[in-house]
């Protein structure tokens, strides 16, 4: 197997056959993150990608999850992602899921018959990368995309059939915007409607745009019991009208949750308002991390 620089994956996908068909990320201006710094987004060739699955037929007995890396492989035309799906299915029959990540616009650059022959060839879950649902939130961390954009995303996904999962960051508007990143974020969770939301915590890293701006006093972080109040009002808004798998439960975070909403939104709510009350219940600093 062939990796070019350091690899990530979503934590669902812990036991996934990793296999890199973008290098780095086609957007790569977030302020928040340093994942793809140290590369220039090209798209790997073909072969190069057949020769990894080749290459891992011959290495793994049985590979039932494939996550297709870097920041968005969802970039890739229909006829170069199904070229590697008709392999995977010829290789490795067990298969249960293909997942990628994607951003709101390679989504909608798809059409609706696209997506769905994504799915019919084992694409079963999307990623995306949301953030906040506040709008000056996306603007100040260049997110690249409306906040109208990630929600028709969600339900392109899931109207073709495939699960969507989306990711949010807790303390990303600072002292400044909590309120409304929460609000917005709790509401924007209510209109999208997807399968599973993941949400994170901000933590440093010298190498992201943001830490800059707090080292010049320009973006104050929240305290720990600042992001669980702010956590807090998130679900308050937060109202799916079907089933939503919510986790909360990453490293970075200070209070796991785990439940559906909005089923288990009492539930963990009173679980936050019980470590606002004993701040002892929040996972100390040295024990946060990506």
């Amino acid at each position: 197997m062939r990796y070019e620089g350091d690899i990530y994956r979503p934590p669902s996908e812990a036991y996934s056959l990793l296999i890199q068909v973008t290098i780095g990320c086609s957007h790569n201006k977030c302020t928040f993150c340093s994942m793809f710094k140290d590369k220039r987004f090209r798209v790997r060739e073909i072969s190069e990608v057949l020769e990894d699955l080749e290459t891992a037929r011959k290495t793994y007995r049985r590979v039932e999850k494939i996550f297709l890396c870097d920041g968005d492989a969802l970039c890739l035309s229909n006829d170069k992602l199904l070229v590697i799906l008709n392999r995977i299915r010829e290789l490795f029959p067990e298969c249960k899921r293909v997942s990628v990540y994607g951003s709101a616009k390679d989504v909608l650059r798809k059409t609706e018959e696209e997506l769905k022959t994504l799915r019919e060839n084992g694409i079963g879950m999307i990623y995306l990368g949301a953030e906040s649902g506040s709008q000056k939130v996306l603007d100040a961390i260049c997110k690249g995309v409306t906040r109208e954009q990630m929600i028709e995303a969600v339900h392109k996904i899931e109207d073709a059939g495939i699960k969507s999962s989306v990711t949010f960051i807790s303390g990303l508007a600072g002292k400044a915007g909590w309120e409304e990143h929460a609000a917005e974020t709790g509401k924007m969770i209510s209109e999208m409607n997807a399968s599973y939301v993941g949400l994170l915590t901000l933590m440093l890293d010298p190498r992201a745009p943001i830490y800059g701006q707090i080292q010049r006093g320009e973006f104050q972080l929240l305290s720990g019991e600042e992001v669980v109040a702010e956590t807090y009002l998130l679900l308050k808004h937060a109202n799916p009208t079907k089933s939503c798998v919510f986790r909360s439960n990453h490293a970075s975070n200070y209070v796991s949750l785990r439940g559906d909403l909005p089923q288990d939104k009492e539930r963990m709510m009173a679980q936050l308002k019980r470590a606002m009350e004993d701040t002892g219940l929040l996972k100390d600093e040295r024990f946060r991390m990506l």
